[in-house]
């Protein structure tokens, strides 16, 4: 049982930030242009510029596309989980010291997220992954390489 689990988890992995990508994104768009019920469920949009909201969300619609695509993953998501980090602590630990009192539970849950992703990398089905395999096999003769699955 732990060999298929231990087999499996790079897809766990890869579906892990496929998912949490796509969420950081959205919150992105939310705020950056008002879909998705934007920002702060109000249907408006941040203010271009407007410190630290829209550079929050810039990072979050980049981050979070970066991340859900597996390309550039460990750095996006140093950049996100510090993003993150800087929202709880300024943002929401000030209202109260845990984060089910001051709100702080999706920002400190994606910033642990993101840190994971950190350490694990993007696992599988990630574009970083298929550019390394791409990487790898173009400076081997044609008989020495080893078929890509499609």
């Amino acid at each position: 049982m732990t060999a298929r689990l231990n087999r499996a988890q790079p897809y766990a992995v890869g579906l892990f930030r496929i998912v949490v990508g796509l969420l950081f994104a959205c919150h992105g768009a939310a705020s950056l242009f008002g879909v998705l019920g934007g920002a702060g469920g109000s249907g408006q949009t941040v203010e271009t510029g407007a410190w630290p909201n829209w550079y929050a969300a810039v990072i979050e619609l980049v981050g979070g596309s970066l991340v859900l695509l597996g390309l550039g993953t460990r750095a996006a998501s140093f950049i996100s989980s510090g993003a993150m980090a800087y929202a709880y602590f300024k943002v929401h630990q000030p209202g109260g010291l845990w984060p089910m009192e001051n709100n702080g539970e999706g920002a400190a849950m994606f910033c642990w997220a993101f840190l994971l992703l950190v350490f694990t990398g993007s696992g599988a089905l990630g574009l970083d992954q298929l550019f390394a395999r791409r990487s790898t096999t173009a400076g081997k003769p044609a008989t020495e390489q080893t078929p890509v699955a499609a």
